[in-house]
């Protein structure tokens, strides 16, 4: 028999949201994340490595005798919520969460150890939008070799190893020397996409690919509710602080009864998203309900972060509408990730069978 799960944080879960909030405000403070994504490189590899080496949250969910933290997914959703609440341009779900996951799949031991180490970025060769159970791209193998592309990959220009699946049903380790991989506009600065083309690129067989990337893809859009949640979270707090010191009319503009229906009613969405992503993240670590929690996770978090966003952006007024101000940063990022791994209506239509509540 089951038993209710425990959702409140943890001391330990507690004092690491406290350490990465103080390392994100050190790196990536609204200004330089702005700044980046006017840039040519967006990633902020210093954080990254900040993040990665110095506090080893690369190898998060990585066993201890392969150089890794032993955590759960429940601490990788504490760092996703402070990542979230930074849109830090770092590549910490595509590698240490979704890249992750497929290698624990397959047992690879080798790899594994490389990103517990903080010395390779892995990144599974899929377009950001792959839901866990709909159809997705392979590449072609023939003659021991790999042919073909992959788009919309998040995160691949900084890869040094792009996992691979194939027509073979087999998911193969390439080296991001042997393909090329061409930068594409996308919608959130801070996690650019890239198409990652293949011509006869060599590659090492892991292991199966279908209970890989579906176990890597489920992981990636259950975890990303936290940093959907960390996101939705910032804008509201932000918003209440700006509604507060603005004044219209000699009086401040939040005391304004429908801005605070408008505010309570996003607080409640806000705290629904809390229990929702908490919920995800616990069962992805006990095993329990994990496909339901997750399905109801992604239904629900993608409309709120969105949500949450646009408020943000329209009640700060027309400093909201300025470059310089991050609130743009929050919406494109809300935006993108209500694609990313599937949208809400995708999990909406495998809830429903799940729970065999299927539409007539």
């Amino acid at each position: 028999m089951s038993t209710q799960p425990d959702l409140l944080y943890s001391e330990e879960e507690d004092a690491l949201r406290a350490a990465v909030r103080d390392l994100l405000a050190d790196h990536c403070d609204a200004p330089g994340v702005i700044a980046r994504t006017e840039s040519g490189s967006p990633h902020d590899m210093a954080a990254w490595k900040a993040l990665a080496g110095g506090m080893g949250l690369a190898g998060l969910l990585i066993p201890e005798e392969l150089g890794g933290q032993g955590a759960t997914h429940r601490e990788a959703a504490v760092v996703l919520e402070e990542l979230g609440r930074a849109v830090a341009p770092v590549p910490y779900l595509t590698s240490a969460v979704v890249a992750t996951e497929a290698l624990l799949e397959c047992g690879d031991d080798d790899l594994l150890g490389r990103l517990a180490s903080a010395t390779t970025v892995a990144v599974l060769a899929l377009p950001l939008n792959t839901a866990a159970g709909g159809a997705r791209q392979v590449v072609r193998r023939e003659g021991g070799a790999l042919h073909g592309e992959s788009t919309g990959v998040a995160d691949a220009v900084i890869a040094d190893v792009l996992l691979v699946p194939a027509d073979d049903g087999g998911l193969y380790a390439v080296d991001a020397d042997a393909v090329t991989v061409t930068p594409r506009p996308s919608l959130d600065l801070t996690r650019p996409l890239a198409t990652v083309s293949l011509d006869g690129a060599p590659g090492r067989l892991l292991g199966d690919a279908g209970p890989a990337v579906r176990r890597a893809l489920r992981a990636g859009a259950g975890l990303l509710a936290s940093e959907q949640l960390g996101l939705a979270e910032w804008t509201l707090t932000e918003t209440v602080r700006y509604l507060k010191d603005r004044k219209q009319f000699n009086r401040p503009v939040g005391g304004f009864q429908a801005l605070k229906h408008r505010l309570a009613q996003l607080w409640l969405e806000v705290v629904n998203l809390r229990a929702a992503a908490r919920a995800a993240a616990d069962a992805l670590a006990t095993g329990e309900d994990t496909d339901v929690t997750v399905a109801v996770a992604q239904s629900y978090g993608s409309p709120v972060a969105v949500h949450a966003a646009e408020e943000a952006l329209q009640l700060h007024g027309g400093i909201g509408m300025t470059w310089e101000h991050p609130v743009h940063l929050y919406l494109k990022r809300a935006k993108a990730d209500s694609l990313a791994y599937g949208t809400a209506g995708a999990h909406r239509a495998a809830l429903a069978e799940l729970v065999d509540l299927r539409a007539p």
